[in-house]
Protein backbone atom coordinates (compact mmCIF):
# COMPACT_ATOMS: atom_id res chain seq x y z
CA UNK A 1 0.00 0.00 0.00
CA UNK A 2 2.58 2.43 1.24
CA UNK A 3 4.36 2.29 -2.50
CA UNK A 4 0.98 2.76 -4.06
CA UNK A 5 0.55 5.80 -2.26
CA UNK A 6 4.07 7.02 -3.08
CA UNK A 7 3.26 6.32 -7.05
CA UNK A 8 -0.27 8.32 -6.98
CA UNK A 9 1.37 11.80 -5.32
CA UNK A 10 4.23 11.72 -7.67
CA UNK A 11 2.17 11.49 -10.49
CA UNK A 12 -0.22 14.32 -8.89
CA UNK A 13 3.14 16.66 -8.68
CA UNK A 14 4.11 15.93 -12.64
CA UNK A 15 0.71 16.61 -13.62
CA UNK A 16 0.68 20.04 -11.47
CA UNK A 17 3.24 22.22 -13.60
CA UNK A 18 1.30 23.71 -15.26
CA UNK A 19 -1.99 24.35 -13.28
CA UNK A 20 -1.95 27.16 -10.49
CA UNK A 21 -1.11 26.62 -7.02
CA UNK A 22 -2.91 24.00 -4.70
CA UNK A 23 -2.65 23.62 -0.83
CA UNK A 24 -3.67 21.18 1.61
CA UNK A 25 -4.71 22.50 5.18
CA UNK A 26 -4.88 19.08 6.17
CA UNK A 27 -1.16 18.15 5.75
CA UNK A 28 0.19 21.63 4.69
CA UNK A 29 1.77 20.44 1.58
CA UNK A 30 1.28 22.96 -1.41
CA UNK A 31 2.11 22.43 -4.92
CA UNK A 32 3.53 25.55 -6.68
CA UNK A 33 3.71 25.44 -10.34
CA UNK A 34 6.70 26.62 -12.14
CA UNK A 35 4.49 28.75 -14.77
CA UNK A 36 2.83 30.70 -11.86
CA UNK A 37 6.14 31.56 -10.38
CA UNK A 38 7.19 32.07 -13.53
CA UNK A 39 4.28 34.38 -14.67
CA UNK A 40 4.66 36.16 -11.34
CA UNK A 41 8.32 36.74 -11.61
CA UNK A 42 7.87 38.45 -15.00
CA UNK A 43 4.82 40.76 -13.70
CA UNK A 44 6.94 41.49 -11.12
CA UNK A 45 9.74 42.44 -13.42
CA UNK A 46 7.43 44.35 -15.88
CA UNK A 47 6.46 46.91 -13.35
CA UNK A 48 9.93 47.28 -11.99
CA UNK A 49 11.14 48.19 -15.37
CA UNK A 50 8.25 50.36 -16.07
CA UNK A 51 8.97 51.98 -12.81
CA UNK A 52 12.39 52.38 -13.50
CA UNK A 53 11.90 54.46 -16.43
CA UNK A 54 10.11 57.30 -14.33
CA UNK A 55 12.44 57.48 -11.56
CA UNK A 56 14.66 60.14 -12.72
CA UNK A 57 17.53 58.63 -10.25
CA UNK A 58 17.61 55.33 -11.57
CA UNK A 59 20.97 54.24 -14.04
CA UNK A 60 17.82 54.07 -16.87
CA UNK A 61 19.44 57.47 -19.27
CA UNK A 62 16.18 57.05 -22.07
CA UNK A 63 14.81 60.65 -22.48
CA UNK A 64 11.52 59.30 -21.27
CA UNK A 65 13.06 60.15 -17.55
CA UNK A 66 11.47 62.41 -16.23
CA UNK A 67 13.64 64.42 -13.95
CA UNK A 68 12.21 66.76 -11.24
CA UNK A 69 11.54 70.89 -11.93
CA UNK A 70 12.40 73.26 -9.52
CA UNK A 71 9.99 76.05 -9.27
CA UNK A 72 7.05 73.33 -9.63
CA UNK A 73 4.10 73.03 -6.78
CA UNK A 74 5.32 68.99 -6.57
CA UNK A 75 9.18 69.30 -6.72
CA UNK A 76 10.35 67.84 -3.51
CA UNK A 77 7.25 66.57 -2.60
CA UNK A 78 6.13 62.54 -2.36
CA UNK A 79 3.48 61.29 -4.91
CA UNK A 80 0.18 62.23 -4.18
CA UNK A 81 -1.50 59.34 -2.71
CA UNK A 82 1.14 57.32 -1.53
CA UNK A 83 2.64 56.51 1.96
CA UNK A 84 5.47 58.35 2.03
CA UNK A 85 2.96 61.40 1.99
CA UNK A 86 0.91 60.10 4.62
CA UNK A 87 3.78 59.53 6.97
CA UNK A 88 4.98 63.19 6.35
CA UNK A 89 1.29 64.70 7.20
CA UNK A 90 0.91 61.68 10.10
CA UNK A 91 4.89 63.24 11.51
CA UNK A 92 3.82 67.32 11.00
CA UNK A 93 0.51 66.46 12.91
CA UNK A 94 2.46 65.03 15.53
CA UNK A 95 5.05 67.72 16.12
CA UNK A 96 2.39 70.16 15.90
CA UNK A 97 1.08 68.61 18.60
CA UNK A 98 4.13 68.50 20.61
CA UNK A 99 4.51 72.21 19.61
CA UNK A 100 0.66 72.97 21.40
CA UNK A 101 1.62 71.17 24.25
CA UNK A 102 5.05 72.99 24.71
CA UNK A 103 3.57 76.26 24.78
CA UNK A 104 0.65 75.25 27.58
CA UNK A 105 3.70 74.03 29.35
CA UNK A 106 5.48 77.09 29.17
CA UNK A 107 2.15 79.08 29.89
CA UNK A 108 1.65 76.51 33.32
CA UNK A 109 4.76 77.20 34.34
CA UNK A 110 5.94 80.57 33.07
CA UNK A 111 5.32 84.16 34.91
CA UNK A 112 3.26 86.47 33.53
CA UNK A 113 5.61 90.01 32.97
CA UNK A 114 4.97 93.44 31.26
CA UNK A 115 7.06 94.11 28.26
CA UNK A 116 7.75 96.38 25.54
CA UNK A 117 6.35 94.43 22.51
CA UNK A 118 7.18 96.53 19.45
CA UNK A 119 9.44 99.40 20.78
CA UNK A 120 7.32 102.07 20.38
CA UNK A 121 5.80 102.55 23.81
CA UNK A 122 2.31 100.03 23.81
CA UNK A 123 2.89 97.76 26.68
CA UNK A 124 1.77 93.92 26.51
CA UNK A 125 2.13 90.93 28.90
CA UNK A 126 4.21 88.08 28.09
CA UNK A 127 4.95 84.79 29.63
CA UNK A 128 8.32 83.96 30.13
CA UNK A 129 10.27 80.97 31.91
CA UNK A 130 13.94 80.57 32.26
CA UNK A 131 15.27 77.30 29.62
CA UNK A 132 16.17 75.36 33.10
CA UNK A 133 12.99 75.48 34.50
CA UNK A 134 11.12 74.50 31.83
CA UNK A 135 14.03 71.85 30.74
CA UNK A 136 13.33 70.14 34.19
CA UNK A 137 9.52 70.35 34.13
CA UNK A 138 9.58 69.14 30.72
CA UNK A 139 11.79 66.48 30.71
CA UNK A 140 9.31 64.11 32.05
CA UNK A 141 6.95 65.06 28.85
CA UNK A 142 9.76 64.45 26.00
CA UNK A 143 13.35 64.32 25.64
CA UNK A 144 12.81 66.63 22.51
CA UNK A 145 12.16 69.75 24.12
CA UNK A 146 15.47 71.91 22.29
CA UNK A 147 13.83 70.51 18.93
CA UNK A 148 10.75 71.30 19.65
CA UNK A 149 11.46 74.68 20.69
CA UNK A 150 13.25 75.54 17.25
CA UNK A 151 10.25 74.13 15.79
CA UNK A 152 8.28 76.76 17.67
CA UNK A 153 10.60 79.84 17.20
CA UNK A 154 10.19 79.23 13.47
CA UNK A 155 6.72 79.39 14.01
CA UNK A 156 6.74 82.71 15.57
CA UNK A 157 5.45 81.01 18.48
CA UNK A 158 8.13 81.68 20.91
CA UNK A 159 11.27 83.52 21.03
CA UNK A 160 14.72 83.45 22.94
CA UNK A 161 18.45 84.27 22.56
CA UNK A 162 20.50 82.49 20.14
CA UNK A 163 20.42 79.58 18.21
CA UNK A 164 20.56 76.72 19.84
CA UNK A 165 19.89 76.21 24.35
CA UNK A 166 22.38 73.87 26.12
CA UNK A 167 21.34 72.28 29.12
CA UNK A 168 23.46 73.68 32.32
CA UNK A 169 25.55 76.59 29.89
CA UNK A 170 21.82 78.26 29.20
CA UNK A 171 20.00 77.66 31.85
CA UNK A 172 18.87 81.50 32.84
CA UNK A 173 17.85 82.03 28.62
CA UNK A 174 14.68 83.75 29.22
CA UNK A 175 12.13 82.02 26.43
CA UNK A 176 8.69 84.06 25.51
CA UNK A 177 5.84 82.94 25.01
CA UNK A 178 4.55 84.88 21.54
CA UNK A 179 1.38 84.42 21.65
Amino acid sequence: MGTNSQSTTTSETEGDVHSPARCNDDTAVCIVSVKGLKDNWQKWSSEHQQYQKNNPFSNDTRPSVAAPQRGRDDYGRPAQGSLTEQRGKDAHTHISREVQELCEVIRNIGELKEKDLDGGGSDGKVITVEFGKLFEHYVTISNKLVGILLRARKQRLVDFEGEMLWQGKDDQAVITLLL
